[in-house]
């Protein structure tokens, strides 16, 4: 059992049960529709698992990863023959306005008190146990059930966290940014590049895992299950707000949280989702 450890508040906790209250009962509907005979009056059916989609298991886990990793790495390549331009120039130039932003936006977060029950709430523990403990819980629910899909659903939000947590050591260890918390007061916040450790495992810099985590996991769950509306909407919606946390925390600039985000999601959809 994963136990969250909350620093003071029950928020972590609040969300995981009502985000799992509202899924089981998805996921119950999901088997009860796959041995029903239904009409074509009746629900749409849930997505199957097709040849565009990513076929999963526990051993094709370390395949799937390295696959993963060559095309993230190779990505320039596509660059070069002219794709993904669009997309690439967006995420670019918001993290990079960002970031001109960042010693403007961190004191405010450094010097209020207004997120302090927030934030206790949302420690990086509490919410990193929690971004765990979803596809943990999705995937017990698959043995339990015999659902294979469930089961894939959690092992490839596993995936796709792996393939992001590896980008974002490079990133830090390249990067070496400091945190806001690590300034006093006003800053100046202008020199946070290369001026902090460049341990690719300390807490904060460039960018944000938590942020990438929440948006991987988001991503698979929100894909595999769109068929139930309101999962994307939780599914994004809890993800924003454990990536808020690390903005009002001081753990990262926003330019951090943002670009963590953006890799998580361009992560699970690009690479780890679409089939081989």
């Amino acid at each position: 059992m994963i136990k969250i450890t909350s620093f003071g508040g029950r928020l972590p906790k609040a969300l995981l049960f009502v985000f799992l209250v509202a899924a089981v009962p998805a996921y119950c509907q999901e088997s009860f529709d796959r041995v029903s005979d239904p009409s074509p009056t009746e629900q749409p059916q849930p997505p199957a698992v097709t040849a565009s989609e990513r076929q999963v298991s526990l051993g094709t886990l370390p395949k799937n990863f390295f696959a993963d990793q060559k095309e993230i790495w190779m990505f320039p390549g596509q660059l070069a023959k002219g794709k993904h331009w669009l997309p690439t120039i967006a995420i670019v130039g918001a993290t990079s306005a960002l970031i001109a932003s960042d010693a403007h936006t961190a004191p405010y977060f450094r010097n209020t008190n207004s997120f302090n029950g927030f934030d206790r709430a949302s420690s990086g523990l509490s919410s990193g146990a929690f971004i765990a403990a979803v596809p943990a819980t999705i995937y017990a629910i698959g043995l339990i059930k015999k659902d294979s899909y469930a089961q894939g659903t959690s092992l490839l939000a596993a995936e796709a966290f792996a393939d992001g947590f590896a980008l974002d050591l490079a990133f830090k260890g390249i990067t070496g940014r400091k945190q806001p918390s690590q300034y006093a007061g006003i800053g100046p916040y202008t020199d946070s590049f290369f001026n902090g450790s460049h341990n690719p495992v300390h807490s904060g810099g460039f960018y944000s895992v938590h942020a990438m985590s929440a948006f991987s996991v988001a991503t698979v769950i929100a894909h595999r299950y769109r068929n139930h509306r309101w999962v994307p909407f939780v599914a994004y919606g809890l993800a924003g707000a454990i990536s808020f946390a690390r903005v009002t925390g001081s753990n990262h600039f926003p330019s951090d949280v943002f670009f963590g985000g953006a890799m998580g999601f361009a992560i699970a959809r690009y690479a780890v989702l679409p089939g081989r």
